[in-house]
């Protein structure tokens, strides 16, 4: 039996990480993790490269994804562990969730360009390649801390922290959202593929009726242990999974280091025991 500890949730080149598959995995294993698990933004191009560096090392890789929807206005992300990511419809479905969120990139360029800042996709898409490296996937996705990046190196701002406090957080002068993906959607598309659906790092979002409307929705876990949720969130959601029965998971939401610091935090800051697989691994 597998023993040790497990970082759910953690972000690679092929969506806006900075790091290859390859890389967190060792970075994983370095770290001393029994599992770790591979969660980018609404494309799984990076999995097949984790699974291979995972068998090399020694250590677990979770296939999984970090789904964009929207709710009341606000973004609401989901995880999901262990779908089939072969699935034809549900590659489809990846797919057109990167294609909204492509427009959303395109309308934060123009709405900061309209703020005096001369940005432009192509220099966002340049970072994006440079980071990903020479193997860039097609299905490479494009976010918020590519234009981040791109504020940094035209002198807008100073820090990651700034970008998004100044222009693309919600309420940041440029945040934008258009109509996306509702969680209740995503979670059937989750099940449908035979996936376990997670509600990412609920305390983010400041709106806790909203995480107890996507449980009686049928979610199947929370995710208590986040990078940005303090002690009290962290019994708070932990009460929630117990009222309801859920799976309690969690992960440090790594993207890398950019400015020489890194964003959201550190590969194993925030674990679960690695038992938890098993839970996750069920098939809907």
């Amino acid at each position: 039996m597998v023993v040790g500890k497990a970082d759910l949730h953690n972000h690679t080149t092929a969506s806006d990480g900075t790091m290859s598959p390859a890389a967190v995995v060792a970075r994983a294993k370095a770290a001393g993790l029994a599992a770790v698990a591979i969660t980018d933004h609404d494309t799984m191009a990076g999995v097949e490269e984790a699974l291979a560096e995972g068998k090399k090392l020694g250590i677990i890789v979770v296939p999984g994804v970090e789904l964009s929807t929207v709710a009341d206005g606000r973004d609401i992300h989901m995880l999901a562990y262990y779908p089939d990511w072969h699935n034809e419809q549900w590659q489809e479905r990846l797919a057109g969730l990167r294609t909204t969120r492509g427009r959303r990139n395109e309308m934060i360029v123009a709405r900061l360009v309209e703020l005096g800042i001369p940005v432009t996709m192509q220099e966002v898409e340049q970072i994006a390649a440079e980071q990903a490296g020479a193997g860039r996937s097609k299905e490479k996705t494009i976010g918020r801390p590519h234009i981040a990046e791109l504020l940094i190196r035209k002198g807008a701002v100073a820090t990651m922290a700034e970008a998004f406090d100044r222009y693309l957080a919600e309420g940041g002068a440029a945040y934008v959202n258009p109509p996306r993906l509702h969680p209740f959607e995503a979670i059937e598309w989750i099940h449908e593929a035979g996936g376990t659906s997670v509600v990412a790092h609920p305390g983010l979002y400041g709106r806790d009726d909203l995480v107890e409307q996507l449980i009686h929705k049928g979610v199947q876990g929370i995710e208590v242990y986040h990078s940005d949720h303090g002690p009290e969130a962290e019994q708070r959601y932990t009460d929630l999974a117990m009222r309801y029965g859920l799976i309690v998971t969690g992960g440090s939401d790594f993207h890398g280091e950019r400015q020489g610091q890194v964003f959201h935090g550190e590969i194993g800051s925030r674990t679960v025991d690695v038992a938890v697989l098993d839970q996750l691994n069920r098939k809907s």
